[in-house]
């Protein structure tokens, strides 16, 4: 009996701390932007609708991938400043150790949290668009976007800005966009649809080149968010 209840106190507990959390990392604006990226994802998939292109999953991967970035923006972009704002940035600084704890949890809960959205995403597109593997697509769309959350999580770690934070990476946006037509038959895309094919492109180097970019946005990701960490150390810095 005693052995359930502590079990169900654990729960509680931990449910109130991922809603507690998610308050602070979506700056209780989480509904706005929710709601912003199905305007989004409705926008996309009736003007594709209306201008009687052709839909299939490559379709389907572009039109999810905006509002999937718009999930991400905010949370990584003004994380850190919504922690000073709230005055809980002096509390992490004040236990040794705890603050890389903390925003991992954190960074964790905004990925699982997106990867969830997009399921979603992906079953209504498939729906009313298009049959598709919505887990399956979700997966690959989380590469680009977990790729730029943590490159966004790093610079606000150096920044220490939300709106200076977002100005760099609106830049580093449009500068990846630009790139990505030069670079789109290349590892280094950021942007690359796996499921969108070049015309006359052997099937075989085409996989080779999905695997070698989702190797390098990994290993990508993985750097910034250790950097984004590191830089929590200097509490000089933040305090």
């Amino acid at each position: 009996m005693s052995k359930n209840l502590d079990i169900k106190n654990r729960l509680v507990v931990l449910i109130k701390m991922v809603r507690y959390n998610l308050k602070i990392i979506f700056g209780n604006r989480f509904f706005w932007f929710l709601l912003a990226s199905f305007v989004f994802l409705l926008f996309f998939a009736i003007q594709n609708v209306m201008e009687g292109d052709p839909v299939g999953v490559d379709t389907i991967y572009e039109i999810l991938l905006f509002p999937g970035i718009l999930l991400i923006f905010y949370p990584t972009v003004f994380g850190i400043q919504n922690d000073d704002d709230s005055r809980m940035l002096e509390i992490l600084f004040g236990i040794p150790n705890y603050r890389y704890k903390v925003w991992l949890v954190r960074i964790v809960m905004i990925f699982i949290l997106v990867f969830i959205i997009l399921l979603i995403y992906g079953w209504l597109a498939s729906v009313f668009m298009y049959r598709i593997n919505a887990f399956r697509m979700a997966y690959q769309l989380m590469y680009p976007i977990i790729f730029l959350g943590a490159l966004a999580f790093m610079f606000s770690t150096l920044i220490k800005n939300g709106n200076g934070t977002a100005v760099v990476m609106v830049l580093i946006g449009v500068a990846l966009l630009i790139l990505s037509d030069a670079l789109e038959r290349t590892q280094w895309n950021v942007f690359l649809n796996p499921f969108g094919i070049p015309d006359n492109f052997n099937q075989v180097i085409w996989e080779g080149i999905i695997s070698k970019n989702r190797i390098f946005l990994g290993i990508g990701t993985v750097v910034f968010l250790l950097y984004g960490l590191f830089n929590l150390q200097k509490r000089e810095s933040f305090v």
